[in-house]
């Protein structure tokens, strides 16, 4: 039997299986995808990528310089790193450590290091660690601030913290938008006049002083988890105005569709004809809202904490790393801090270039 042609193919697939063929031929939004999910996975195993307690501060080990893994020692598959030596501050008498070149300290895989709990599982197993480390030595990849708290280690935890109020912050928004938006639509009349003045009223509102002055009443004595729980409510509730008004529009159009008509006749209910004939219809447009949505939240979120009024210490997000990266005299004495800027810039980017690359797909008649 012939293979079936393109034009067969395309008359038989749905409309999932269009949006997919289309969205792969957008390269740049394929590798976008790549991006989002491996940055999703650093979060997930943030623990055990970590090499020491993020929380954990000495001062005697404050601004070291990022410390290099060697793979090879003496032509064989042998990584290490260099030893940290400390060395009194004539001027100071301060004791700061630095690589001792004249002494390797091996790195093995799968070690064993801080407790924590992995979905559920308490473990201290850790992807790298140093075999025999003396006194004062760590594996500093990015190095570490003033506390001399490790940088990585840090990194991966607030990638971890800064991706998932993202991430709960749009399955919120995304759940008024198509709530309201859909009543709206369907039932038409003073629900209809009600909601979408209430729309009109919320994106009047500036967006930065409202959530600069919601997050400041935030009372001191909050734990961190209530501060992380508020802040992303705070994100959220100004984001669902424009989903809700792309999920009213669809549900207008397909109102008079046939398919709806049908279902209808044969005696669906509301609720069935909702959820079951025309959100799928339109689901890849409101993922590809919520995939553009997703960048503005991270930002909101890294923007409030970097100003102090988001997340507090000892939270550890984007927002907070950064912080340690307004001063000018600190970023002269330790310019890595501003590592913490590199995943943000990556994320955002990659989530615009994904969001980009669902909207053209989520139309595949176009």
């Amino acid at each position: 039997m012939a293979a079936p042609s393109d034009s067969e193919r395309y008359a038989v697939a749905t409309q999932w299986q269009l949006t997919w063929w289309r969205f792969r031929r957008h390269k740049l939004a394929m590798v976008s995808l790549v991006v989002v999910v491996l940055f999703y996975l650093l979060a997930v195993s943030a623990d055990f990528l970590a090499t020491s307690d993020p929380h954990e501060t000495d001062a005697r080990t404050s601004y070291i310089a990022p410390q290099p893994i060697h793979l090879f020692d003496d032509g064989a598959f042998r990584p290490y790193t260099y030893g940290l030596k400390g060395v009194r501050d004539v001027k100071t008498f301060k004791l700061i450590y630095t690589l001792d070149t004249s002494r390797k300290v091996y790195v093995e895989f799968f070690a064993r290091g801080y407790r924590y709990s992995f979905l559920g599982i308490e473990t201290d197993l850790h992807l790298l660690g140093l075999k025999d480390a003396g006194k004062g030595d760590g594996i500093h990849l990015l190095g570490t601030d003033l506390l001399g708290r490790d940088l990585w280690s840090r990194l991966m935890v607030a990638t971890r913290v800064s991706l998932t109020i993202g991430l709960v912050g749009v399955s919120i928004s995304l759940f008024l938008g198509v709530l309201l938006g859909g009543v709206s639509a369907i039932y038409g009349g003073w629900v209809d006049t009600v909601i979408q003045r209430g729309i009109e009223v919320v994106r009047s509102m500036p967006t930065i002083p409202l959530w600069l002055g919601l997050a400041a009443a935030l009372p001191n004595d909050w734990s961190v988890t209530q501060i992380y729980f508020a802040i992303t409510i705070i994100i959220s509730l100004l984001a669902w105005t424009d989903l809700a008004r792309v999920v009213r529009g669809k549900f207008l159009s397909l109102r008079e569709e046939e398919f709806v008509m049908a279902a209808e006749l044969a005696g669906a209910g509301q609720t069935r004809i909702i959820f079951h004939h025309m959100l799928p219809s339109f689901a890849s447009h409101i993922i590809a809202a919520v995939s553009l949505a997703l960048p503005a939240m991270i930002i909101s979120e890294t923007s409030l904490s970097f100003l102090g009024l988001g997340l507090r210490p000892p939270a550890i997000s984007w927002g907070i790393l950064l912080q340690d990266a307004q001063n000018i005299q600190t970023l002269a004495l330790a310019p890595w801090l501003l590592f913490s800027a590199v995943p943000v810039i990556l994320v955002i980017l990659a989530f615009n270039f994904l969001g980009d690359g669902l909207r053209d797909a989520a139309d595949p008649y176009g």
